[in-house]
């Protein structure tokens, strides 16, 4: 049986490699278990453990791969309720969230990962991703070989009340009255069909690409970021329309795109969505954004008066501070952005509805929302890349460089600090920087980069590769 490991945000594999129904059975089996640890030492009994809801997203075989899991689960005594259809992340999460006799949830997705990828995601019984802890516990309780057990399980449909509940965030009223038009990219992913229904139940006017049931994505990745974007950015640019929104494989993140079809990334979205929560809803509270944030946040946030709490990248840790309470917002570079007083998860659909919110009580576009945004804090350019390497070459960047590298200029840049909670960032003169540190989901090294123009950028992605590669 091949290991079974979970990094940053779950476990994740090739469908039929890694990915097997064997490693499936014994995922949900262990993860059983330590849920049942937990309920019987919260107090409850063997014969009343709690309900486990059960969710997938849209890869091949995905809802099959669903029920036996949810089969597995029930054989250790929970209720068990099975999503009839695909739904995103949010989701589940929310679903959990809202029943009280639900003690957590397990979804089936890859995220943003290529097509061939299926994966496991679990969460809290508020909703929230599981902590290193609860993940080690469950590798730690793998068995060695699959059970045989089964039990019977229900389906339900999670979609109906979790879309009404969303309806609810937003001013209806202020978007449909503003007449506005937007393209919906999913991706072929889990929020397919589903923002459309909403958006145009509120009158707006949408166009949706990328929406069939085609597990094969057509080879896009279910990522909203170049270049899997560019087609949704040449259609919202054909058109004219006020909005690109854009979500990844399981619709918790999202990226956007204005009506001249460049793309708004999620650095850009975060702080927009930010700013609107205070400033036009009136709200407040701490906000908690990855060790990848943009420094247009740091600004931002000072402006509004809110205290802006970093973390290491993945969204379990900014769960964790929204566990503490007192947080307006959470968000990570990669697009994942959530309000806890919704659930303790990002929301990819909830966000694109804020920012519909945002362009119908403003009456302008996206465009020209970013525009008013970055006059006032000042533009910053972003982009990461993921550099590829051998599993030694991975190790040595972790043990040899990562823990000690050290320069006075990089990318032609004074070098002011470092961070290395979690990799190593270079903190750089006029609020630049430039990051390195091992994916959690992928056999890579991710470098990111973000300066005042696009070259410069290029120009510290390019060193930060060259470090990365030990050249």
């Amino acid at each position: 049986m091949e290991d079974v490991h979970f990094g940053t945000d779950g476990w994740r594999a090739i469908i039929g490699e890694g990915f097997t129904e064997n490693n499936l059975v014994r995922t949900a089996e262990a993860a059983a278990k330590v849920f049942r640890e937990d309920a019987l030492a919260a107090g409850r009994t063997t014969d009343n453990l709690g309900t486990i809801i059960v969710g997938h997203d849209c890869r091949v075989d995905a809802h099959r791969f669903a029920a036996l899991t949810a089969e597995v689960v029930a054989a250790e005594g929970f209720t068990v309720l099975l999503t009839s259809d695909y739904c995103p992340t949010p989701t589940l999460c929310w679903s959990v969230a809202h029943n009280p006799e639900a003690v957590g949830g397990i979804m089936l997705t890859s995220s943003h990962n290529p097509a061939e990828y299926l994966g496991v995601k679990l969460r809290m019984a508020d909703g929230g991703a599981s902590p290193k802890e609860f993940t080690d516990r469950v590798e730690a309780a793998l068995p060695a070989q699959p059970t045989q057990a089964r039990g019977n399980f229900a389906e339900t449909d999670l979609m109906t009340p979790y879309l009404e509940a969303l309806t609810e965030l937003v001013d209806v009223e202020a978007i449909r009255k503003a007449g506005l038009r937007v393209v919906i990219d999913p991706l072929f992913g889990a929020g397919r069909l589903y923002l459309a229904q909403l958006l145009r139940s509120m009158n707006v006017e949408v166009v949706e690409i990328h929406n069939a049931a085609d597990p094969t994505f057509e080879g896009l990745h279910p990522e909203p970021v170049p270049p899997w974007v560019d087609e949704g950015l040449a259609k919202v640019h054909e058109l004219g329309y006020d909005a690109l929104f854009i979500n990844d494989g399981d619709a918790d993140r999202i990226g956007g795109g204005d009506s001249q079809g460049n793309f708004v990334n999620p650095h850009r979205i975060i702080t927009l969505i930010t700013e609107h929560m205070v400033r036009d809803r009136g709200e407040t509270g701490r906000v908690v954004s990855t060790v990848t944030a943009s420094a247009m946040l740091d600004r931002m946030c000072r402006r509004l008066g809110l205290e802006l709490v970093s973390t290491p990248v993945g969204f379990k840790w900014i769960y964790g501070e929204m566990v503490k309470g007192g947080v307006l917002l959470g968000g990570e570079e990669s697009g994942g952005i959530g309000l806890p007083g919704h659930v303790k998860e990002r929301d990819g659909l909830l966000m694109a509805l804020l920012l519909t919110e945002m362009m119908a009580q403003k009456g302008k576009d996206l465009g020209k929302l970013v525009a008013d945004m970055l006059a006032e804090v000042g533009a910053l350019e972003f982009a990461r890349r993921g550099v590829a390497l051998t599993p030694e070459g991975i190790n040595h960047f972790k043990t040899d460089i990562m823990p000690s590298y050290e320069t006075d200029v990089f990318g032609g840049k004074k070098v002011l600090g470092y961070d290395r909670r979690d990799g190593v960032k270079l903190l750089l003169e006029d609020d630049a920087w430039v990051m390195m540190r091992p994916s959690g989901t992928e056999p890579l090294v991710r470098v990111y980069a973000e300066a005042e123009t696009t070259d410069e950028v290029d120009a510290l992605l390019n060193a930060a590769e060259a470090v990365v590669k030990g050249e």
